[in-house]
């Protein structure tokens, strides 16, 4: 890695395609910061409201931390914290109203992911933003909805997961089944927020107003089911656990080859022809020949490719494969995937000058764009890092401290 101006800064080149949109986030733990950590990302500038005392939960999610002179940071919130600014602030306190209703007023969006109530408890309602600041793209994230009869649970990743459907679907075929290995109900809820953040930044260009907008983690379970949701309500499948083999597909899946696991995807009948002699089966076997009797033979098919894939190593395979129009792939480990040439050459790590930290490495963002530069421009905050620089800026009403 070059140095974190060369890497992650893209020095020289354009500000982000939203440099100059402001976005108050008051959210904590997972999918709204991972929200407008995407936003920061993509150049907005990012305020983050917590609390004065403790701050984001995730502060104190751990290990691991690393401890430093001044004290420790969670691993956990400096993975969806970065490109922003960390702001004390006690919203119930009578004295930072002023305060508050100014930093509504500098925004473009606010994000929050309070329980359905709670913002309007603070004076923070849809109807009071809207007045407070009519272009304001007001978006709000749930565990099960803004309605209805779950809406007031309490929506934990590991709920989500189980409720929507996705642990289901997840495991060995024999069991049991299983979380996936990352919060994806956080994070898919994080990414359709910031999706609904964008198209309301775009539709406000055309009418000049702001508007709610609303997810949840169950909404983005059931929007990544995708086929698996289909083969239930038009077929009337119940999806089974799949493993590691896909559920229409064969073969596809993970296999072990001489000296460890690789996986394989056999996507249509033409790589099948490609495939097959390599792991000595005849491509023309009734049985195999094409992508449905595979199926309807898997067990068989993988007790041949068994004995094939068990002449060579995995590194041998994935040469044979490569030549021959076979996509195939390693079974990496992290330590692994962060040290391959592809990962860095495509600016997936970022390096960043913590306050306490010194030089950190971050998973940087998957977008590149042609003009507009896509950055690590701030390190993730310690907290209340940047309250004096914020109140200094908004004047009188900001003067009462926590």
């Amino acid at each position: 890695m070059g140095s974190a101006e060369d890497e992650s800064t893209g020095a020289g080149s354009n500000a982000g395609p939203l440099a100059g949109i402001h976005v108050l986030d008051l959210s904590r733990v997972l999918a709204g910061p991972y929200a407008t950590m995407i936003l920061g990302d993509l150049g907005a500038d990012v305020i983050k409201i917590e609390q004065p005392h403790g701050g984001d939960d995730t502060r104190l999610w751990g290990p691991p931390f690393v401890t430093t002179a001044t004290g420790r940071e969670s691993t956990y919130f400096l993975s969806t914290n970065r490109n922003k600014r960390s702001l004390t602030v006690d919203l119930k306190d009578p004295d930072e109203r002023g305060f508050i209703e100014q930093l509504v007023q500098w925004a473009d969006v606010i994000v929050e992911n309070f329980r359905p109530g709670v913002m309007d408890r603070l004076d923070l309602g849809d109807d009071r933003l809207e007045a407070l600041n009519p272009g304001l793209i007001r978006l709000s994230i749930s565990g099960f909805g803004d309605d209805g009869p779950d809406s007031r649970r309490v929506g934990y990743d590991l709920i989500l997961q189980a409720e929507g459907g996705m642990m289901s679907i997840t495991g060995p075929r024999e069991g049991p089944m299983v979380k996936v290995g990352v919060p994806i109900a956080d994070l898919s809820a994080g990414l359709y927020a910031t999706i609904g953040i964008l198209a309301g930044l775009v539709e406000r260009a055309s009418s000049g107003r702001g508007q709610r907008v609303s997810t949840s983690l169950l909404g983005g379970q059931i929007a990544l089911h995708c086929f698996q949701g289909t083969k239930y309500l038009i077929a009337g499948e119940v999806p089974p656990l799949s493993g590691n083999n896909h559920p229409t597909i064969c073969p596809y899946g993970a296999f072990v080859a001489g000296d460890g696991p690789l996986v394989i995807a056999v996507g249509n009948d033409a790589i099948w022809g490609r495939f097959a002699p390599l792991v000595g089966i005849d491509p023309h076997d009734a049985r195999f020949e094409t992508n449905d009797v595979r199926l309807e033979n898997a067990d068989d098919l993988e007790a041949l490719m068994a004995i094939g894939l068990a002449t060579r190593t995995v590194r041998e395979w994935l040469l044979a494969f490569d030549a021959a129009g076979v996509p195939a792939g390693e079974v990496k480990t992290f330590d692994r995937v962060y040290a391959t040439e592809q990962v860095r050459q495509q600016r997936l790590v970022w390096t960043a000058e913590h306050s306490t930290l010194g030089a950190i490495e971050l998973p940087g963002s998957p977008l590149r764009y042609g003009r507009s530069d896509v950055s690590l421009r701030r390190p993730p905050p310690t907290l209340g890092e940047h309250s004096e620089e914020i109140r200094a800026d908004f004047g009188p009403a900001s003067a009462n401290h926590d």
